[in-house]
């Protein structure tokens, strides 16, 4: 379920408030909940430190952008810094031992920025604009995204991408990850999407064939653990802006990027 900046103001309010410094390597324990008798977080204030911690701009096309020099990019520096480092350790070790070595990213805001988006329809989700929104196949990279899946490729670890954009979009996916240079495996071998229509049976347990009834950790958990007992990979890291992108287990690591717009329970 997805949540809005208005549902979901004071966990926000506490990322970035605090500075918005994810701490890379391991899930952390997920954002406190909005139940506290006392008035919360201002939403206009909240939407002003969003603005700064990103360092959103519109450009000369009145598209919403991210500042390289911002926060948010300083963050991003530092997770992929580690992750590099992590993935070149890791996968000598894995190639030395004959394991399969993997990483799983998920796809939005962890590789594709929403944030021109989540500022034009005030921090709520439609699902008629979002697919609109997605299928443009438009959207720009999240800072090194690319860089990073094409570096743990030339380690020799496989590339897998496991997202909860829907079957129904899966050409636009495609093409957006390939306008940002993330050309990677791309086919539906690698690229997990949600079917819900036909669920793989791998997904049995919370879905069948019209009858979807997976968490967002169900699914994706699911998927990675797939990819491991029936593909024979070792995940050594996964990638995601949400917890519900990393827990659930099946990952030797974890990478939690930033996103204070919105909560994936």
């Amino acid at each position: 379920m997805r949540k809005s900046l208005r549902a979901a103001a004071v966990v926000a309010a506490c990322t970035v408030a605090g500075g918005a410094l994810y701490a890379a390597g391991a899930a952390t324990a997920g954002p406190s909940t909005a139940n506290s008798t006392h008035e919360p977080y201002n939403i206009g204030l909240l939407v002003k430190d969003i603005d700064t911690y990103y360092g959103t701009t519109a450009d000369s096309n009145g598209v919403y952008q991210a500042s390289p020099d911002s926060p948010y990019a300083k963050d991003l520096a530092g997770i992929d810094a580690d992750a590099r480092r992590y993935i070149d350790k890791t996968a000598r070790k894995a190639h030395r031992h004959g394991e399969k070595a993997a990483v799983v990213f998920d796809i939005d805001d962890t590789l594709l920025l929403s944030l021109d988006y989540e500022k034009r329809y005030n921090y709520t989700y439609n699902g008629t604009t979002w697919a609109d929104y997605v299928n443009r196949a438009d959207r720009p990279a999240v800072f090194g995204s690319p860089e990073l899946v094409r570096y743990a490729e030339s380690k020799g670890v496989e590339v897998f991408y496991n997202s909860g954009l829907s079957e129904a979009q899966r050409t636009a996916a495609v093409e957006n990850l390939k306008k940002i240079g993330a050309d990677v495996n791309l086919d539906a071998d690698h690229m997990f999407l949600k079917d819900k229509a036909n669920p793989p049976a791998y997904l049995g347990d919370c879905a069948t064939p019209g009858a979807w009834n997976c968490t967002t950790v169900q699914y994706k958990s699911g998927t990675r653990k797939h990819i491991e007992d029936d593909l024979g990979y070792e995940i050594i890291a996964n990638f995601g802006d949400q917890y519900s992108d990393l827990d659930g287990g099946y990952a030797d690591r974890t990478y939690k990027l930033p996103n204070p717009t919105y909560f994936v329970s």
